[in-house]
């Protein structure tokens, strides 16, 4: 008898830090039944963002591990961190479709990534591997979707890594909207604060 393959869900991203809304999404995901666990895929390099300032990679890696701890059903993946740069989605697929034969892999992206997503490199062979399902996103219509496409019914959480950064380097932030072991990190090893300075500096000229 052939057994099911576990169904991963793929969810790429900076986590610039990771937060709470992450975390809240993976768990959604899982108790909806659309996978039976969520892979959160730390980038090194989103070709859409060549020149953005990002925490090491290492460092990054180490807050998002913290994040999903006493998560089961969440991990944290590092494959993109051993691929050329940038990295493109659909080489990673590639490669953790080979690596990973017992696994089904399902593409997690937002509803403004879902927009765009015709100008990925070689999109239309990820649709051809593998099944997507589309974060709603305020202002993003998501009418008129292909076979393989299904809409995820996520919480819409205010919560931001660009502000947190941000709210880092004003002073007084208390970790709203970070899991506790990531606030705790981020404040011992002083993540962010010179870096939100001058995001925010840059952002007024």
């Amino acid at each position: 008898m052939k057994r099911r393959k576990i169904i991963t869900g793929i969810y790429g991203g900076s986590f610039n830090p990771i937060h709470l809304g992450h975390v809240r999404l993976g768990e959604t995901l899982v108790r909806d039944g659309l996978m039976d666990e969520l892979w959160l895929l730390v980038s090194p390099q989103n070709p859409f963002k060549a020149d953005q300032d990002l925490l090491a990679d290492d460092e990054r890696l180490r807050l998002a591990r913290l994040a999903v701890s006493g998560h089961p059903k969440l991990q944290v993946c590092d494959a993109e961190f051993r691929m050329p740069r940038p990295s493109y989605m659909v080489f990673t697929l590639e490669t953790l479709r080979r690596q990973h034969p017992e696994r089904e892999f399902v593409l997690v992206i937002g509803a403004d990534n879902w927009e765009r997503f015709p100008q990925w490199h070689k999109s239309d062979e990820i649709l051809r591997h593998h099944r997507l399902v589309i974060l709603p996103r305020p202002g993003y219509a998501l009418d008129g979707l292909p076979d393989g496409i299904t809409v995820a019914r996520t919480p819409l959480l205010d919560i931001s890594s660009t502000q947190i950064r941000q709210n880092i380097a004003r002073g007084g932030y208390r970790g709203k909207g970070l899991p506790r072991a990531v606030w705790h990190e981020i404040r011992k090893m002083g993540y962010y604060a010179s870096r939100a300075k001058n995001e925010t500096a840059n952002t007024r000229n």
